[in-house]
């Protein structure tokens, strides 16, 4: 299981999983929701409780990945497969242009 920290405007938004099963959930930090009710990462997906779960990668995580020949660049240095989204998400984007960035969860931090 694999997982990142998603954050908006430098405040812990939520957390993205990637599931054993290969599903995707993305959950809403409990306080984030409470402090920012009205800052949704994006519109497909508003501030609430209940987590949002997907078979495939969420398109606007999907959306963070880089494409074309930033894609082949980032895929060849990291040695990570152009197919592994979930691998992409977490290592080509925690520098993001844009308000939303997703740091990886160490196994130390996810209590492994």
């Amino acid at each position: 299981m694999r997982k990142g920290k998603v954050f908006y405007k430098n405040h812990l938004a939520g957390i993205i999983t990637e599931t054993n099963e290969g599903e995707y959930e993305f959950q809403y930090n409990n306080q984030y929701a409470k402090d920012h009710p009205n800052d949704f990462i994006t519109f497909t997906m508003p501030v609430r409780e209940k987590p949002y779960k997907e078979k495939r990668l969420f398109p606007f995580f999907e959306g963070l990945i880089p494409e074309g020949w930033l894609l082949d660049i980032a895929s060849k240095n990291w040695k990570i497969n152009k197919n592994d989204r979930m691998g992409l998400l977490l290592t080509c984007c925690q520098n993001c242009i844009g308000a939303v960035s997703v740091e990886p969860i160490t196994e130390e931090e996810n209590g492994a």
